[in-house]
């Protein structure tokens, strides 16, 4: 089956006009909600692979506020999973076809289980895979410091140095121990990355404009009391790591284990940024996960 190809939408707000990709019909022909693929600070274009291997889904995709095409109009520069669950929100009723079903990846995922606490109606089933949430550890003040060395290697050296140190945290086993921080600065050109210094200091990632994503604090008992399906899933190869644990530890907040997908963190992805995970394999268990609704 061909994979429709994406039909670009914008919905304009006083701050943001948010744009958007559909695939396949508005309602959906075979009467399953629509399914939205949203990440953070991924945008749209990294689902395309995971969107081709669901041909018989009507598809959403969108760039969060002040990423990629979606333009702000608050003058800010930060990143709030409650801000983002707002235009979610928006999106939904823009839509016009009822409660929609999600599948939400890292930031992503935050500003999802942020929408289904907010919004509960909106969402009839939430697969929240790996969301990065630093208060749910045990170990959060060294998390927490981890994040602020990743970012202070970003602040002296540029990009390199800090997805180098970026690298090294997400990819560090179990808590963050003295021995994390007694290693030398991570090399760059260990990892393929420039070394070379391009002088920005805005990417949503390594700077702190996202701290507030990982710092999110879910609210468990409007998670609990909503009517939506959450399922917080986990990759098989993602391990001990920092996200590994923080689905564990978010899966265990509310009641369940965590539900294990194909690969790594990555694992939906194709070739859109060299990080292949295996994408027609995760599509298969997504369906396998959704239709046990």
């Amino acid at each position: 089956m061909t994979t429709p190809a994406p039909t670009t939408r914008t919905l304009s707000t006083p701050e943001v006009d948010l744009v958007h990709d559909v695939r396949g019909p508005l309602p959906p022909a075979d009467g399953r909600p629509p399914l939205l693929l949203i990440g953070q600070p991924m945008q749209a274009d990294g689902f395309a692979t995971l969107a081709s291997h669901l041909p018989d889904r009507t598809v959403v995709t969108y760039d969060p506020r002040g990423l990629g095409r979606s333009t702000r109009k608050d003058g800010r520069t930060d990143h709030r999973p409650e801000v983002q669950a707002g235009d979610l929100h928006a999106l939904v009723q823009e839509l016009g076809a009822g409660p929609v079903e999600v599948f939400a990846s890292s930031g992503g995922a935050i500003t999802a289980l942020a929408l289904v606490a907010a919004h509960p109606g909106d969402v009839t089933t939430l697969v929240a895979h790996e969301p990065p949430l630093i208060p749910v550890l045990p170990d959060t003040a060294a998390a927490e410091r981890a994040r602020a060395g990743f970012r202070d290697a970003y602040e002296a050296g540029g990009f390199g140095a800090g997805m180098a140190a970026f690298i090294a945290m997400t990819s560090w086993e179990g808590e963050f121990t003295e021995e994390y921080f007694a290693q030398p600065p991570a090399d760059p050109a260990a990892f393929g990355l420039p070394v070379e210094d391009d002088g920005s200091r805005d990417d949503p990632l390594l700077s702190d404009r996202s701290w507030a994503v990982s710092s999110y604090r879910p609210d468990v008992a409007a998670l609990v009391a909503a009517p939506t399906r959450v399922v917080i899933a986990v990759g098989e190869e993602t391990g001990n790591t920092f996200t590994g644990r923080t689905a564990e530890a978010t899966a265990a907040l509310l009641g369940q284990e965590a539900t294990v997908f194909p690969s790594h963190h990555g694992g939906f992805a194709g070739g859109e940024f060299g990080y292949v995970g295996k994408p027609e394999e995760f599509a298969r268990r997504l369906r396998e996960v959704l239709d046990k609704a």
